[in-house]
């Protein structure tokens, strides 16, 4: 009996989707237990409120001043752990899943309380998971955008497209990075996405005004 390419394929990422599934639960459950503050980011928050996209590694957006902490947490739940660059990212590793521990985002954000207080609930694979409001994702995806990473333009797009948002509090988490977001919000009009002019032509205003 032949086993097709296809059918071996399939076999493969039912497993990596499992082994994907037992590292969050383990990675969200021994933070939670330890009492820290985060959300996860990355390619699974998107996807919980823009577009379906695969993703393999597991983002955490935690406080600087408990970055060690989490990563302490993760080594005592059997997860090998590595300070990986002090300005703002750490690693754990388990079964071949990598947990990005992330306490600075490109352009200076941070989790803040605001960040925090505005943050959603979503479920995966019967876990829940607090995530960033989909206005602080736009913001984050807009800044860190980059031709390698062109995927956190087309999250953000569909974003965009799919979340009820809070506009005026994009506006102002947007102004860490305000001529992105303002290229991000052009482009969607021009790609029939609905944001309100008002909007683009107030972040114009604030960049641009003499």
């Amino acid at each position: 009996m032949t086993i097709a390419k296809s059918d071996i394929l399939q076999v493969e990422r039912s497993r990596a989707d499992k082994r994907f599934a037992e590292v969050l639960r383990d990675a969200v459950e021994t933070v939670e237990q330890a009492g820290l503050a985060f959300l996860v980011l990355g390619g699974l928050a998107s996807a919980l409120v823009g577009r379906p996209r695969w993703t393999h590694d597991i983002d955490f957006l935690v406080r600087p001043d408990d970055a060690r902490d989490v990563l302490a947490a993760l080594a005592s739940a059997g997860f090998t752990t590595e300070e990986t660059d002090p300005v703002w990212l750490y690693k754990a590793f388990k079964d071949d899943i990598m947990v990005d521990v992330i306490f600075m985002v490109m352009g200076g954000i941070y989790l803040d309380d605001e960040m925090q207080s505005r943050s959603i609930e979503r479920e995966y694979e019967g876990l829940r998971l607090r995530i960033p409001s989909p206005e602080d994702q736009i913001v984050i995806k807009a800044i860190v955008h980059r031709e390698e990473t062109s995927r956190h333009w087309f999250d953000a797009l569909a974003i965009l497209g799919r979340a009820q948002l809070d506009w005026s509090y994009l506006i102002r988490r947007g102004r860490v990075g305000a001529r992105r977001l303002l290229a991000l919000l052009i482009y969607a009009q021009s790609a029939d996405i609905l944001v309100p002019t008002w909007v683009i032509r107030r972040l114009y205003e604030e960049i641009y005004a003499e």
